[in-house]
């Protein structure tokens, strides 16, 4: 048999989604939002289970009861996308245990511990923004070195979700709230780029607030990353600020550790918060994709191919045969037989004989011969 030249073939992955043109959100390897306060507009992939965390400790020199002075705690986010690669929906829960303040008359015990944040939300992206692939210019260094107009325009998610009340006694409020936001990033460059958040938090409640991120974050290489962050939270009776930086090490494409460091500010109180994070993935991303040759056309069965599944299914078609079927499908072939032979009716005699499948199987053998030979020729 002729052997087949083997061929250099290119992978090109097309996503599937139920709307065209939609783009993959999925990443070859984690894409974490820690360990910033930030949110990134893009989803983390259909198939993708992804857990974000943060041990941190918090220090203030708390002017006001409304503040605790030593906080320890986890936060934990957990992300996933299904039926949509723009859709994602997370869970955002937050345990510390906090040294209550002595100024506050109210509360006897020195320390507090509980949940003090459990928000189930999900994000869409609304506009991913592309750039032109300019390392294909080869006329021209200038063109090919200019700066893409196009990043200065983000891409753009909403979000929603809402904040439970199943939380500590420290931290609860008067109802279950709405939260909505609007996600944006700029990608400057390849290793630069800008995301900025706008959220409005307990909507409807007295501890209801505005706030805002703007965080940027450069990769030093495919491992490293460094982040800057400032966050501004508005209030009935206060403002609160932080401004923050920490570094991002990617172990591997589905686990990463981060470190944090940031300087709070609230109301007259002053403080530092420092944090270790881990997150990692589960990844059962799959996408379809169709092969292509050296030209970009789509490649096809080669003959070889094409007769190893006829083989495939004709050897099936055997196994089938000889499979014990049950009593039901017995009953559903005999009624078909007859109704076959009553519809043949006094023309059936003249009418050519059907085969029966002993001579299917030898039709199909020599069949299946013949075409072996003219490969082979």
């Amino acid at each position: 048999m002729k052997k087949t030249t083997l061929q250099f073939r290119l992978t090109f992955f097309l996503v599937v989604s139920c709307f065209s043109g939609m783009h993959a959100q999925y990443t070859n390897v984690i894409n974490s939002n820690k360990p910033g306060f930030s949110e990134s507009p893009y989803s983390v992939g259909t198939g993708i289970y992804q857990f974000e965390s943060n041990l941190f400790y918090q220090d203030m020199n708390a002017a006001s009861a409304d503040n605790s002075p030593q906080s320890l705690g986890i936060d934990l986010l957990f992300r996933t996308s299904f039926f949509l690669e723009k859709l994602e929906f997370s869970t955002h829960l937050t345990y510390q245990r906090d040294q209550v303040n002595p100024n506050n008359t109210f509360i006897t015990d020195d320390f507090m511990s509980g949940l003090s944040n459990a928000t189930i939300g999900a994000k869409y992206l609304v506009f991913q923004q592309e750039f032109t692939d300019k390392t294909k210019e080869i006329r021209s260094w200038k063109r090919r070195t200019a700066f893409d107009k196009k990043r200065l325009i983000p891409s753009v998610a909403v979000y929603a979700g809402f904040n439970t009340n199943f939380l500590g006694e420290l931290y609860k409020t008067s109802k279950v709230s709405p939260k909505l936001g609007v996600l944006l990033q700029n990608d400057l460059s390849n290793d630069f780029n800008v995301i900025t958040n706008f959220y409005y938090d307990k909507m409807g409640t007295d501890a209801a607030e505005f706030s805002y991120i703007i965080t940027g974050t450069y990769s030093f290489s495919d491992r490293w990353s460094t982040f800057f962050e400032n966050q501004g939270i508005f209030k009935k009776e206060r403002k609160d600020t932080n401004i923050g930086t920490g570094i991002a090490f990617l172990m591997t494409t589905n686990l990463q550790v981060n470190a944090s460091a940031r300087g709070q500010f609230e109301g007259d109180s002053t403080g530092y918060y420092a944090s270790l994070g881990v997150s990692y993935r589960i990844n059962r991303h799959r996408d379809s994709y169709i092969e292509l040759d050296d030209d970009g056309n789509p490649i096809e069965d080669s003959p070889e191919d094409q007769l190893k599944k006829k083989k495939k299914n004709f050897f099936g078609r055997i196994f089938r045969m000889f499979k014990k079927k049950d009593p039901a499908e017995k009953g559903t072939e005999k009624e078909t037989t007859k109704k076959k032979k009553k519809r043949r009716g006094f023309f059936g005699l003249f009418k050519k004989k059907s085969e029966t499948a002993l001579e299917k199987i030898d039709r199909e053998i020599k069949e299946l011969e013949k075409e072996i030979k003219k490969d082979g020729n």
